[in-house]
This record gives C-alpha cells, sequence and structure tokens, in this order.
C-alpha cells in the first residue's frame, strides 16, 4: 500500500470513527480537510507526504485540533459557522477549509509537530466499573494505579468523582462532577474498595494551571460534547486546588520503573489506560507487555498484578475494556465496552 493511501485510509477511518461515535461535525471537518488539502500549500504538502504511520501518529485528529482551535478562538466566521451546525457552511465546508488553510495556515502548521490530547474525566467511569469487576475476583480492595497517557492526569483524580454504574454508587456524595452512563447489561459488583494511591505518567503531560495548555486540551474536545467542556472547566479547578500525581516520561520506562519498586502486602498494583495505546510505538508497547508478563509472573495473592484497558477496536469503531490479572493466569477478558468519553457502557456481566 503506498504511503498516500494509508493517508487517505487513516482520514477514511477518523471520518468513520466520529460519526459512529457522535461527532458528525468533527467528522465533516476531518472530511472537508482531505478534500481541501493539495501540494499548493504548506500544510498540504506536509500532510500528504505524512512519513510516520498517519492512522497510528493521529494525524486527522492533529489537523481537525488546529482547526477547532481558530473556531474557539472566534476569528473566522465562515469555518464557525461549520462547528454551529449551519447546514449551507457544511455544504461549502470544503471551501471554507481551503480558504482558512490560505489565511491561517501559520497557526495550523505547529498542530501538526505533536499527537493529541484527549483527556476525558468520564473514562474513569469504566476504571470503576473494572476495579469493582476484580475487586469481586478476591484481589485485595485496595489499588495502587499506575496510569499511563495521563495527559493532564484528569483520570487520577478519579477519587474525587461520584459514579452511578447501573445503581451501583461509587465516590463521594457531593463531588463536583459526577457520572451516571447510561448503563446497558447487568449492573456491575457492588463491592467496595479504596485507592491506596494514584500515579500516572505522560510523554507531553498537561499543566492545566497554565492558561495556554488548556486551551490547546480543550480543542481536542469535540465540539458536538458539550457536557465535555463543562467537565473541563470543573476539572481545571480541580487540578488548581490540588493537582494529580502526573510524571514526564516515556510509558515503557515509566512502567519498568514503577514495576521494580516494592509492593505492599494487601495492595493490588494495577496499570490503566484508555485511548493511549495506539499512540505508543510499537517498541514501547512490547516493552511494556513483557515487563507486564514477568511481573505478573512473580505476583501472589498478597501482592496481585492487574492490567485494565479502554482501547479503540479500530475494526468495530467500539471501545473495549479489557482487563488481565495475576496470579490467576493473565488471561485477557472482555468486561464490556464504552462509549469514547463516557456517555453510555455496555457492560457483559462477566463473573
Amino acid at each position: 500500500m503506498s504511503n498516500q493511501q494509508k493517508i487517505q485510509d487513516a482520514f477514511t477511518n477518523q471520518i468513520e470513527y466520529c460519526r459512529s461515535n457522535g461527532a458528525p461535525i468533527t467528522g465533516r471537518i476531518v472530511e472537508a480537510i482531505i478534500g481541501a488539502l493539495d501540494e499548493s500549500t504548506e500544510l498540504g504538502r506536509r500532510v500528504l507526504g505524512w512519513e510516520g504511520n498517519p492512522l497510528a501518529d493521529a494525524l486527522p485528529l492533529r489537523v481537525a485540533g488546529g482547526f477547532h482551535a481558530l473556531h474557539l478562538a472566534g476569528e473566522n466566521d465562515r469555518l464557525s459557522a461549520i462547528y454551529n451546525g449551519d447546514d449551507q457552511a457544511a455544504a461549502d465546508a470544503e471551501q471554507i477549509i481551503a480558504a482558512t488553510i490560505e489565511t491561517d495556515e501559520a497557526q495550523l502548521l505547529p498542530w501538526l509537530n505533536s499527537p493529541p490530547q484527549t483527556n476525558e474525566a468520564g473514562r474513569s467511569s469504566s476504571y470503576i466499573a473494572g476495579l469493582l469487576w476484580l475487586t469481586q475476583q478476591g484481589l485485595p480492595p485496595r489499588y495502587e494505579l499506575l496510569e499511563i497517557g495521563s495527559s493532564a492526569g484528569l483520570n487520577l483524580m478519579i477519587n474525587r468523582y461520584h459514579y452511578d454504574l447501573g445503581g451501583v454508587s461509587v465516590g463521594p456524595d457531593h463531588a463536583p462532577l459526577s457520572f451516571a452512563p447510561d448503563w446497558q447489561g447487568p449492573p456491575p459488583p457492588d463491592t467496595i474498595f479504596a485507592f491506596d494511591s494514584l500515579r500516572g505518567c505522560d510523554i507531553a503531560p498537561v499543566d492545566l494551571a497554565d492558561p495556554a495548555q488548556a486551551r490547546r486540551l480543550t480543542a481536542y474536545i469535540w465540539p458536538e460534547h458539550n457536557v465535555r467542556f463543562e467537565r473541563m472547566k470543573t476539572a481545571i479547578d480541580l487540578v488548581n486546588q490540588q493537582p494529580p500525581h502526573l510524571e514526564g516520561a516515556s510509558a515503557d520506562d515509566w512502567m519498568l520503573e514503577q514495576l521494580a519498586k516494592p509492593q505492599t502486602a494487601g495492595v493490588t498494583r494495577v496499570l490503566v489506560h484508555s485511548i493511549v495505546w495506539q499512540y505508543i510505538p510499537k517498541a514501547g508497547r512490547d516493552r511494556i507487555s513483557q515487563t507486564m508478563e514477568e511481573a505478573g509472573a512473580k505476583a501472589t495473592t498478597e501482592r496481585p498484578l492487574a492490567w485494565l484497558s479502554l482501547e479503540a477496536n479500530r475494526e468495530t469503531y467500539r471501545h473495549e475494556l479489557i482487563v488481565r490479572h495475576w496470579p490467576d493466569g493473565g488471561e485477557p477478558v472482555k468486561l464490556g465496552e464504552a462509549h469514547a468519553h463516557g456517555a453510555w457502557i455496555k457492560w457483559l456481566g462477566t463473573s
């Protein structure tokens, strides 16, 4: 397959992904971008000549983030008309995108330099559901949570949120953020657990105390999902009140370091991550997998290890909640599927 075809396929994949996840406006923007790009602009040359893996590098979302940032700045009325749902603007989207590239290319180009940051506190609901299940399996109900790809650390504040998961209530009653995803299937186990510690890493941590970094993270929120903007405002306040324990490091180096540390008896050590696996280079993914297997082989009932992930299946466009735990073999178990931003959870009720 030619590199040009890979780029086209990446954009087609992203368009379908957006549409199947309740983001038709973002899908139309991505469609218009690939339709408008050509070799006559620097943006076009860089995107169409992309040398990496355009899908793994989230190339379409890099470009789309730049256009959304222009819309949020409120300085391009024709572009904003697309985001605001104007039908005529949507029909003319390709021409509007092309005109925007001509006038604002200098502001768009920097968005190609790094992968998107798509931190979403709503994904904590899936983490909580997974931890309820692990507790039901008999693992010690105190968790040392280790998150890779933490971005701004919104999910590292998991203990500060309240959850209603199919009627099962978890977390402080008067939490500043509450999540009640549309629950499909039987309720999760109604068990009790606590957090021993919450730590995470990111290759490029986002400091929400910095207004510029907060604006950049906000630009990656799909405009169709208004509730996420309100969550982000609340999360920024929470970060400024008490920052999460977030370190700058590559996921594989950091996990190797964390797994080498002594583990407290009676505490379950658990690796968690959401919508980040595709952004980690294959060598890094392989290293994490090998490190977890090796640590799992040494796990005991007093010092167990678990691996909980919410990642996209690019064939079904669904996000699958998968768990493994040791010393019970570490076989993958699919607990369910979930919306990318926490709107719903389809629970399989695996026992």
